[in-house]
């Protein structure tokens, strides 16, 4: 803001003694005419992160609609309105105004990703990193801290409580949608990974299990053998997933989708056929009973979704085996 003003801006700083700011603005009978901008032309103007005046004119905390879920976690109102004005057409937004705030709601929503100050009241965002990074709903949210605490230590101790990216204020806004960016594509490309660690994708090519976050491998192989362990069960459904992986419907939706690419329905559904194409090796088995044993009480349903997800019906599938 200075440098818009044609001032200038130094400090003087001793360790122990104090610091002095001085700051020179000129004073002209030459000002320019008043120009009228918008909330989005001030932000590019002004650049790094000073808000824009006119809130009447930004954009509103959105969750419905379309793009990722972005959680924007801070207790300065200027900084969430320029992340607000930053972010809005290629995210949907929620806001937090404090770390327990920001916990709460990243339980409740499961977000995408997370954008969030580290120096907070109430909870901080170390603090905030860790207890997202302890709870199952929330362990794979990734996490961008922004602090005006550049130096090493503060960097170290956010990577350490599981941060993805650690950015310093005054923040670059291309850098922020970089970063941004690419860690929603990392999470992309390791939805085929969680499914071929969970035996439901073709491995070929994808990092070894190992390689995997323990944490979101383990999730996901867990909801795999909740599902095994009742495969035969006609009344399997998502609610009685989510009572036995004690998470809300919503929470197992979203973190699920994240990690997979599928809804519980679907995840459900394609061990299930998974299974019943292991069944169907065998010449011995009807297809009715394959269906019965993998939970389809309706084998002509059962038929159609083998179908919908192989590009076959059981009976062709069996067939092919001959041949």
């Amino acid at each position: 803001m200075v440098n818009l003003l044609g001032g200038q801006i130094s400090v003087k700083s001793r360790g122990g003694k104090g610091t002095a700011f001085s700051l020179w603005l000129p004073i002209s009978r030459n000002a320019p005419a008043a120009v009228s901008l918008t909330a989005g032309e001030m932000a590019e103007r002004v650049g790094k992160f000073v808000a824009p005046p006119e809130t009447a004119n930004l954009p509103s905390a959105e969750t419905t609609g379309k793009g990722p879920l972005a959680l924007l976690i801070d207790d300065q109102e200027d900084i969430l309105n320029y992340l607000k004005v930053l972010l809005a057409g290629n995210y949907r937004l929620a806001t937090a105004r404090d770390g327990e705030e920001g916990l709460a709601k990243a339980k409740e929503l499961v977000p995408d990703i997370i954008v969030s100050d580290v120096m907070m009241p109430k909870m901080d965002g170390i603090e905030l990193c860790a207890a997202l990074r302890a709870g199952q709903a929330t362990s794979h949210i990734p996490v961008i801290l922004l602090t005006a605490k550049a130096d090493l230590d503060s960097r170290i101790a956010g990577l350490e409580q599981g941060a993805d990216a650690y950015l310093a204020k005054p923040f670059d806004k291309a850098e922020l949608l970089v970063r941004m960016r690419k860690l929603l594509e990392l999470r992309d490309a390791l939805k085929k990974s969680y499914l071929a660690a969970a035996g439901l994708a073709e491995a070929t090519g994808l990092p070894e299990p190992q390689e995997l976050p323990a944490r979101e491998d383990a999730f996901v192989r867990k909801v795999r053998q909740a599902v095994a362990a009742h495969l035969d069960d006609f009344e399997l459904d998502v609610q009685a997933l989510c009572r036995e992986l004690h998470l809300s419907q919503s929470q197992l939706q979203r973190k699920l989708s994240a990690l997979t690419g599928l809804s519980p329905v679907r995840f459900i559904r394609r061990i299930r056929l998974n299974h019943a194409r292991e069944l169907l090796q065998d010449p011995e088995r009807s297809v009715t009973s394959v269906a019965f044993d993998t939970g389809f009480n309706d084998p002509d349903y059962f038929s159609r979704v083998f179908r919908q997800e192989f590009g076959e019906t059981p009976t062709e599938y069996r067939e092919s085996l001959q041949t």
